[in-house]
């Protein structure tokens, strides 16, 4: 079998005493569409943020693409693969459109500050090309046409949508989003689906999904982990989950 894209082994995590996550182990392959799913406070968003570089884990390791990645920090993360977006958005929203991707690509900018200032030819060539780059992206989110647009005047679907743009900005192998649905009615969701699944195939990346929404969780993801006071309960298919008497009781409900 092939290596998966990410791995956590043995991942736990303390804050003062208070055990957040505990041994917690998981594998995610390459071009998956994984949920995590739970109660709130079962350590969903905790797990993100050992996995993104936030925090660094009292026990355990993650490895992504054969590499140690844990307790190296956020931009290390970021530069070899792991994007995410928030529970709250969190958007340049006095900026454009168009400069909320951008700002996502400054560590793959070849130019200096003094190049910057001078408006040197190889500053305008990367400034053209990173235009290029965010413009493509926001059309995969029909939001090009607004690239000139203050971020804060979108609707918040479209904001929704654009913070997902910008984590793709980086270039990741594993995207992980945390709650993109929240805010969203009915059809921004049924849309979002639909976004998750072109994404996977368009860019051949894995997706790691915090959602309360279960008809999206169920819609999109192959395989979904559950949470529950900073354990996993369950690991399995969307069916093999939804049948599962510990996810029932735990969260699902009847």
């Amino acid at each position: 079998m092939a290596e998966p894209l990410l791995r956590a082994e043995h991942l736990g995590i303390s804050f003062r005493g208070l055990r957040a996550l505990d041994d917690v182990n998981f594998s995610i392959p390459q071009g998956a569409v994984m949920g995590l799913i739970g109660p709130n406070g079962a350590g969903k968003t905790t797990l993100f943020n050992l996995l993104t570089g936030v925090y660094t884990p009292t026990d355990g390791t993650v490895t992504l693409d054969g590499e140690v990645i844990s307790g190296k920090g956020m931009r290390y993360t970021v530069r070899h693969g792991i994007s995410r977006t928030f529970q709250n958005i969190r958007l340049f929203k006095d900026m454009t459109v168009l400069d909320n991707v951008k700002a996502a690509m400054h560590d793959g900018m070849h130019y200096n500050l003094l190049e910057s200032v001078l408006k040197t030819r190889r500053f305008w060539l990367e400034e053209e090309n990173a235009d290029s780059r965010a413009l493509e992206l926001l059309a995969v989110f029909d939001l090009d046409k607004k690239a000139d647009m203050r971020a804060g005047n979108l609707p918040y679907g479209q904001q929704r949508k654009l913070e997902i743009a910008r984590a793709l900005a980086t270039n990741p192998k594993l995207l992980c989003l945390d709650e993109p649905a929240a805010g969203m009615n009915n059809t921004e969701t049924r849309e979002l689906m639909e976004t998750i699944a072109f994404i996977r195939q368009k860019f051949g990346i894995s997706i790691l999904l915090i959602e309360h929404d279960m008809p999206l969780v169920m819609g999109v993801c192959e395989r979904i982990m559950v949470l529950d006071y900073g354990k996993v309960i369950a690991d399995g298919t969307p069916d093999e989950v939804r049948a599962d008497p510990r996810v029932i009781e735990a969260y699902l409900g009847g």
